[in-house]
């Protein structure tokens, strides 16, 4: 029989919220502070497909820590706070997974008949996942920063059932080429605690037997609204397409057609973009032949073209619906001290972004990170462009960047990086005889596209997404020319940014540079003139603040050493803001900061890691930015 969830009726393996606390003496933000079993991440995790029928899975579970090669385990005894991966305050453990370990969940959950079918969605899960109901295996995956789900249909029973995940976790391991951003197991300096096991969203979805499997649509300046779904289960060929544009609950546009496709006119819709993030509500529907309601599922679009042009003195440059826009904004990791890879809540996403945009800035860069779903719903509500970094990842061997380009010329060009005593000591030369590309086999790059491919699918809606960045520097750069092609194709609506500070190859549409801590940039070089320059990383200007550091270390470290006062602090920024205006007068388009917020023992935040102490308010970021001509 199928089967629907009575949310009601949720229940946990003899858990009590009163057994649950936050790691102690770990650092919290003042939401990890309010974050309790029943109140975790309660909002609808897929803002741009909504049903109505979901239950949310967030909140204490049973686990167990057992060797690879053991079997599952008989006794569910210890606890976890879902979704916060295993290392994480929050979750209530605080453990390190072993090289030789895996993670085991397990939960129950009640439901009873119906004719619906019950889809089983994690948002995300690091790394390898394998998921059992009712004893019966119903499917795994591979890939730790991006949402997957299983039919569960046949597995669930009414009443109760029993949901049981393994989960292995190399992270670095020599030979993984596992694709983990920031994470390492020996973490210090620029790398990060690992984040093993759930670490987002965990809910079930009921669904009829035929129903809207995914939606992908583009909004452009015009006012065109194309949109394809795709669908699961027995579909007519007669069967209807439906979409309603509306706003504040009236219908404005609709429009209907046989098939799984359409376009609507929409001409006189206003454009979304920083200075008025426009949103307009979408109602997407699958219907008969004759008219009667299949699937609905609600959505929202903003109107707005990404290209690059050309201005008066022939420098190419970022356009948002027609005009030139300088993109000025920080390099965002996305870390937090009590969730790490999890924001430990939907207000705290909110707080950030609200800062970001008083302070003057128009874009974020994702730094090797995906998100939660929520934080681009976000970044389209409130009004952000975003470069969205593919998550970096490698052969278990520190990949670093070359820093040096392949000119026409065979000339380099290297930064003033002077006032930086160690860069000779952690980045690894390379003269020209040696390939800008790594190896990789190709089971491992077959991996790497599929987890691309699945964040431009998850992501290609949001409007605030502007760039595709598939690598980031040298760090496991591979086949770069065929991955730029194939981006490019793939989603020819976003500009590509094939590798940020990374070696250049004549491919995608931006060439950028990374230099510390002032901004640098070849700007004379030929091979650049068909790209839009960007500087895609500078700055790092650190400050200690006694009291909100994760650790008090001696290796607790920014850009160009830890200045004596918060005044020389805030000079150095805004000399490096200076700097970068005169490279905008010299054709650079863009520049990113380093960064948000202290992460772990690197100290070059605009903020603590905390979230508690403002190092620059944003009123002062504001003004100085204005000063520069940065508006």
């Amino acid at each position: 029989p199928f089967l629907t969830l009575l949310p009601i009726l949720l229940i946990f393996s003899s858990c009590t919220f009163a057994e649950w606390k936050a790691v102690d003496n770990a650092m919290l933000t003042q939401w990890g502070e309010k974050v309790r079993p029943n109140n975790v991440w309660r909002e609808y995790p897929r803002p741009q497909m909504k049903r109505e029928k979901w239950t949310n899975l967030n909140g204490l579970w049973s686990y167990a820590i057992t060797k690879k090669e053991d079997a599952q385990p008989k006794q569910w005894s210890k606890q976890i706070l879902v979704p916060f991966a295993l290392e994480t305050p929050l979750s209530g453990v605080g453990q390190r997974l072993g090289l030789d370990e895996v993670i085991w969940y397990q939960r129950t959950f009640v439901a009873e008949k119906t004719n619906d079918r019950t889809l089983l969605n994690f948002e995300g899960v690091d790394y390898y996942s394998q998921v059992w109901v009712n004893g019966q295996k119903v499917g795994e995956h591979k890939g730790g920063n991006l949402p997957f789900s299983f039919d569960i249909t046949s597995a669930v029973k009414a009443g109760n059932n029993e949901l049981v995940m393994r989960v292995l976790d190399d992270t670095d391991t020599l030979g993984t080429y596992q694709l983990r951003g920031k994470q390492k197991r020996d973490n210090g300096g620029i790398w990060y605690t690992p984040s093993s096991g759930i670490w987002q969203t965990v809910w079930l979805e009921s669904v009829p037997s035929t129903y809207i499997q995914s939606l992908e649509f583009e909004a452009d300046m015009h006012g065109t609204l194309r949109l394809e779904a795709k669908y699961w289960g027995d579909l007519k060929k007669e069967s209807r397409l439906s979409v309603r544009i509306l706003e504040d609950g009236k219908t404005l546009k609709r429009a209907e057609r046989r098939g799984t496709q359409l376009e609507l006119a929409f001409p006189e819709a206003q454009l979304w973009s920083p200075q008025s993030p426009k949103l307009y509500d979408l109602v997407v529907e699958l219907k008969t032949p004759e008219g009667k309601l299949i699937d609905r599922v609600s959505s929202y679009a903003g109107f707005r073209t990404i290209e690059k042009k050309k201005d008066a003195k022939g420098h190419w440059r970022f356009a948002l619906n027609g005009q030139i826009q300088f993109h000025l904004g920080p390099l965002d990791q996305g870390w937090w001290p009590d969730g790490f890879l999890n924001p430990p809540s939907d207000e705290a996403i909110v707080f950030e972004m609200d800062y970001l945009k008083k302070a003057g800035y128009n874009m974020i860069r994702k730094h090797k990170k995906v998100e939660p779903r929520r934080y681009y719903y976000h970044a389209d509500r409130i009004g952000f462009l975003i470069w969205q970094d593919q998550v970096s990842g490698g052969g278990g061997i520190e990949e670093w960047p070359m820093w040096k380009k392949l000119f026409m010329n065979k000339e380099g060009f290297k930064p003033d990086f002077d006032a930086y005593s160690d860069w000779e000591k952690i980045h690894v030369w390379k003269d020209e005889r040696e390939p800008l590309n790594i190896s990789w086999p190709q089971w491992a790059h077959d991996q790497y596209m599929r987890e691309l491919k699945t964040m431009i699918d998850t992501l290609h809606n949001h409007p605030s997404i502007v760039v595709w960045t598939t690598f980031n520097e040298a760090w496991g750069q591979h086949r770069t020319t065929e991955v730029g092609k194939w981006t490019e194709a793939y989603d020819p609506s976003r500009l590509l940014n094939v590798a940020s500070g990374g070696n250049f190859f004549e491919v995608g549409d931006i060439a950028d540079e990374h230099a510390y801590p002032e901004p640098a940039f070849p700007v004379d070089v030929p091979l650049y003139d068909d790209y839009i320059k960007v500087v895609g990383e500078f700055g790092g200007h650190g400050w200690s603040v006694d009291g909100h550091q994760w650790k008090a270390t001696d290796n607790n470290w920014g850009y160009g050493g830890l200045p004596k006062t918060i005044e020389e602090y805030r000079k150095r920024y805004e000399n490096s803001i200076r700097t970068l205006s005169q490279l905008r007068e010299q054709g650079i388009a863009g520049g990113i900061y380093t960064q948000t917020t202290d992460v772990e023992i690197e100290l070059n935040g605009l903020m603590t890691y905390d979230r508690a102490y403002i190092k620059f308010p944003a009123d002062e970021l504001s003004k100085i930015h204005r000063a520069y001509g940065f508006k």
